[in-house]
């Protein structure tokens, strides 16, 4: 990123905020009903977008500048959100769910599913279902069993993922990304369960923030959501480092290793999610597909450049597998 862009950027941002004191925001009702739900998890707006317009949603719940939606999806009563990017927002979007979404003293959330992007060591569009996660390779916290075994036979039973490449939605106008299709990938994606799940933090433990009208990697919210404004602005001048700090920002970008990792998937926010699950004796799965690594037709150098073009086939792969998963534990 050039100074010059740093320096014309934040003015912008700052206009952007005092702009938003106009809007009218949804705000969160002050007694939701006390209806069990599974909280439903992606990352990024590109995660999400297959999951949310395949639900039937009932409203939009607006809790401390994040927008959740409230609906049925695949014979299950959900909540869907946008944790947004990196351990930090993964977590903290995962204890606002459980603590606004009540029923009586407990939470009402009695699951959570998370599908999204990752690398891994498999091939891109491979959609992996790890059976434990870990931050240092120390600690794991393991995925659910009865999840697991539900998501097995659902693998078993015939998941047919795209192979062929979408173009994806990359300006989030709210057009269905799928319309495009661009490259053949040369092996058929493929479903693998158990492994290891790690997630990292190359932020240094601060918040990377979600930009308003960015797009479907760094916009706030799935670019097929209904369009319910929430204060993200509010959100974001606190956590604007990497405007201000360029290094930062380039920490999102950083390389990884090799596509040499014994690791199943390789994420920002998958284990910060089965941290809290485990901690409220939760259910936990998550459903993480390659974005970047081996069997890439254009052989590009690796991350970012590969997520950029196969972000979508990934996304997309990972909520096939997720909502076919959603219907067997539905009709479990």
């Amino acid at each position: 990123m050039k100074r010059g862009f740093v320096r014309r950027i934040v003015p912008v941002l700052m206009a952007l905020v005092v702009l938003e004191g106009f809007g009218v925001v949804a705000t969160a009702p002050a007694s939701p009903p006390c209806v069990h739900r599974l909280l439903v998890l992606s990352a990024v707006p590109g995660e999400m977008d297959r999951i949310i317009s395949s639900a039937h949603l009932e409203r939009t719940v607006t809790i401390d500048g994040r927008n959740f939606w409230v609906g049925d999806l695949r014979g299950n009563k959900v909540v869907m959100a946008l944790t947004g990017v990196g351990l930090v927002h993964a977590e903290h979007s995962t204890r606002t769910a459980l603590a606004y979404f009540r029923c009586g003293s407990g939470t009402a959330i009695d699951g959570i599913v998370f599908s999204g992007t990752s690398g891994g060591r498999g091939n891109i569009g491979d959609v992996a279902v790890p059976d434990r996660w870990t931050l240092d390779e120390k600690v794991w916290y393991a995925t659910d069993p009865e999840m697991l075994g539900v998501a097995r036979a659902a693998i078993r039973a015939g998941i047919k993922l795209d192979r062929k490449v979408p173009l994806g939605d990359a300006l989030c106008l709210g057009l269905d990304p799928d319309i495009v299709r661009t490259i053949t990938m040369p092996a058929q994606p493929k479903i693998t369960s158990g492994g290891n799940g790690k997630s990292a933090d190359p932020f240094g433990g601060r918040a990377f923030p979600c930009v308003p009208g960015s797009g479907d990697v760094f916009g706030c919210q799935p670019c097929r959501a209904p369009h319910k404004s929430a204060p993200y602005l509010k959100r974001l001048v606190p956590t604007a480092a990497p405007f201000i700090d360029p290094n930062f920002f380039f920490g999102y970008f950083q390389n990884p290793p090799p596509s040499t990792t014994t690791f199943a998937a390789e994420d920002m926010e998958s284990a910060a999610v089965a941290i809290v699950a485990t901690e409220h004796g939760i259910p936990f799965i998550a459903f993480r597909a390659q974005s970047d690594g081996k069997g890439d037709p254009l052989m590009l150098p690796g991350f970012p450049f590969q997520f950029f073009v196969y972000r979508q086939i990934a996304a997309d792969n990972a909520g096939i597998v997720a909502l076919a998963f959603l219907r067997a534990w539905a009709n479990r």
